[in-house]
C-alpha cells in the first residue's frame, strides 16, 4: 500500500520557504531599484509578442513582469495596488520589503 496522494505536489516548509521568499523579494528588488531616483534608468521590457515598453517607473515594471514565485507575485501586487490607490509608492513597497531581509 501506498501513501497519501499529495495533490499539491512537493511542499516545501521551515528555513528553506523562508530563504527562497527572501530571495524572490531581493529578485524583484534588484529589476526595479536601479529604476530608482534622481538619476534612475530606463527600463526596455519586450512581450511574447515583441510589444517593447520603455519606462522607469516601478508600477510598470513590476506590472510587466510575467513572475511565477507566490512570494513575488504578492510583491509585485501590493506594488499594483499601491500605484492604484495612492498613484504612486512603489519605491515603498519594494523598499520596506527589502529593508525587512
Amino acid at each position: 500500500m501506498e501513501g497519501p496522494l499529495s495533490v499539491f505536489g512537493d511542499r516545501t516548509t521551515g528555513e528553506a520557504i523562508h530563504s527562497q521568499n527572501v530571495m524572490a523579494a531581493a529578485s524583484i528588488a534588484n529589476i526595479v531599484k536601479s529604476s530608482l531616483g534622481p538619476v534612475g534608468l530606463d527600463k526596455m521590457l519586450v512581450d511574447d509578442i515583441g510589444d517593447v515598453t520603455i519606462t522607469n517607473d516601478g508600477a510598470t515594471i513590476l506590472k510587466l513582469l510575467e513572475v511565477e514565485h507566490p512570494a513575488a507575485k504578492v510583491l509585485c501586487e501590493l506594488a499594483d495596488l499601491q500605484d492604484k490607490e495612492v498613484g504612486d509608492g512603489t519605491t515603498s513597497v519594494v523598499g520596506g520589503t527589502v529593508a525587512k531581509e
